[in-house]
């Protein structure tokens, strides 16, 4: 049968997708479904496995459905996936052996200070480009072995440790492959990018067994097959990618220099560094782009933990909106904010600050102050927060791009993305294919399987929808960055002292 469709599994942090595109990138139908964040402790994040697993079948099967297609047109499915999290199962089974600990999560926060004190930050940077971080997978996975006891499991064999993307190809393909990618070992603080290899140095500072970890692969190319009782035939899995890269991808951003930034539950703006490993100056992630048929390339990666969470926060928590969408309506109700800033630092703060210590403050308050001024301030604040992003990326490269590219849920809001290019006082263009995380690990898939073989030869899939001009005074610009990094600097370090350590 003529194979005409790629699809993408975009697993992400509140829901999971799946997207069947077009080979020439349309999207033809999707379908999202939502699951339950879980909270056991302040700071603390988890997911439950079974609803990460049954909600991205749900996801697929009825996409497929809505587009109308027979499965057997499928050429490829390309797995997408929220980094860092971690899960822990048993080899045999396949049951966890306790819930997904989110990206988000900073439970190991005391084990990355014992790092540090040790002296492994040096190591950690030099080795994996990344900072010190409970952010990352690998003190995730050192707690979870120390807390549920089971590290002499872990060095017999008997237990898989995985991102959500070798947790979905382990009970998804056949065979049971235990495999990751290079974008999400990447990410782990355990995968050295000079050797594209586990590093049994980081592996003995975080005492875990390398019999635990999955066999790395490319991040485009054939894993296996899907489970035939998923869609009624088995059909090729040819990607996997981090969704930041797989956003990369997406964004055509195939040369070095170009940028993109996601606005989803967090703000992940990466910028393609070509072939050569070089670590940032400003505090920022060198990362894996990809890695294609042996070959990686890097990205500079700097990474805003909070971004749509905080409009979730006022719709959630605050209830000053009912749905995301309202809060833009609300924003524009008033000039400005007033002078609030608004500083959503729920769980820390990610790059360049790299404060796991900080929490979330709204400062410049007054008798006068309304939901509208904190509606409008927490746009500002995933605005602001963006901009440190690419101001740092500007001093390590020496110049700041003229264009950004943009998706992801939140650049729906046409305020949010002409604040964006105020702000940074740069171009922003949002794309005609809004699910270019998806785009991208279906374009990565169709290379997986030979339908393109570089990623140029995609590149026609990207199209621009329309362009935010900056139009902000460079006077007004500074006096609200000014604002915001004193804003900043009031959040820092809040969390030690509650504690006492201050």
């Amino acid at each position: 049968m003529n194979q005409r469709y790629l699809v993408a599994l975009d697993q992400g942090t509140t829901s999971s997708r799946a997207i069947v595109f077009s080979l020439e990138g349309e999207v033809i139908a999707a379908d999202a479904r939502t699951f339950a964040q879980h909270y056991p402790q302040p700071g603390w994040v988890e997911h439950d496995p079974k609803d990460i697993l049954s909600t991205q079948v749900e996801a697929l099967r009825v996409a497929v459905r809505k587009a109308g297609i027979d499965p057997r047109e499928i050429a490829a499915i390309g797995i997408t996936n929220q980094r860092e999290t971690t899960l822990l199962w048993d080899r045999d089974t396949g049951e966890c052996l306790h819930p997904a600990i989110v990206w988000q999560c900073r439970r190991t926060a005391p084990l990355v200070d014992r790092l540090k004190g040790e002296g492994a930050g040096d190591a950690i940077r030099r080795k994996t480009g990344l900072v010190p971080d409970a952010y990352f997978s690998g003190t995730k996975l050192q707690w979870l072995l120390d807390h549920l006891g089971v590290r002499s499991r872990a060095e017999k064999g008997e237990l898989c440790f995985g991102t959500v993307d070798s947790f979905l190809c382990w009970h998804l393909v056949q065979g049971h492959p235990h495999v990751t990618d290079a974008t999400n070992a990447g990410r782990t603080m355990l995968f050295n990018l000079h050797t594209q290899a586990w590093d049994e140095e980081l592996l003995r500072m975080m005492h875990i067994p390398p019999q635990v970890l999955p066999r790395v692969l490319d991040t485009a190319g054939q894993v296996g097959m899907l489970r035939a009782d998923i869609l009624g035939v088995p059909v090729p899995v040819a990607a996997l990618a981090g969704d930041q890269h797989a956003a990369l991808f997406g964004q055509a951003c195939y040369e070095e220099g170009q940028a993109k930034n996601t606005y989803g539950t967090g703000c992940f703006m990466l910028m393609n560094m070509g072939v050569h490993f070089r670590l940032s100056a400003s505090n920022l992630l060198t990362t894996m782009a990809w890695r294609l048929k042996g070959q990686p390339t890097y990205a500079l990666e700097g990474s805003v933990f909070v971004a749509g969470a905080a409009i979730q926060w006022l719709r959630d928590e605050l209830k000053i909106i009912r749905t995301s969408n309202e809060s833009e309506a609300l924003a524009r109700s008033v000039p400005d904010s007033g002078g609030v800033y608004f500083v959503p630092a729920f769980t820390g703060l990610g790059a360049p600050h790299w404060d796991m210590y900080a929490r979330g403050t709204l400062v410049g308050l007054t008798r006068g102050t309304g939901a509208a001024h904190i509606a409008r301030a927490a746009l500002e604040a995933i605005a602001f927060q963006s901009d440190e992003l690419l101001q740092a990326m500007a001093r390590d490269v020496g110049r700041q791009p003229d264009v950004m590219r943009v998706d992801g849920g939140a650049t729906r809001n046409n305020l949010l993305m002409q604040m964006q290019a105020d702000l940074s006082a740069i171009v922003v263009q949002r794309p005609r294919t809004a699910e270019t995380t998806a785009l991208g690990a279906a374009l990565l898939a169709g290379m997986g399987v030979g339908l393109f073989d570089s990623p140029l030869a995609a590149q026609s899939h990207w199209r621009a929808e329309s362009e935010f001009q900056p139009l902000m005074e460079e006077e007004d610009r500074r006096r609200a960055l000014r604002g915001w990094r004193r804003a900043v600097e009031r959040a820092k370090g809040w969390a030690l002292e509650e504690n006492g350590e201050g």
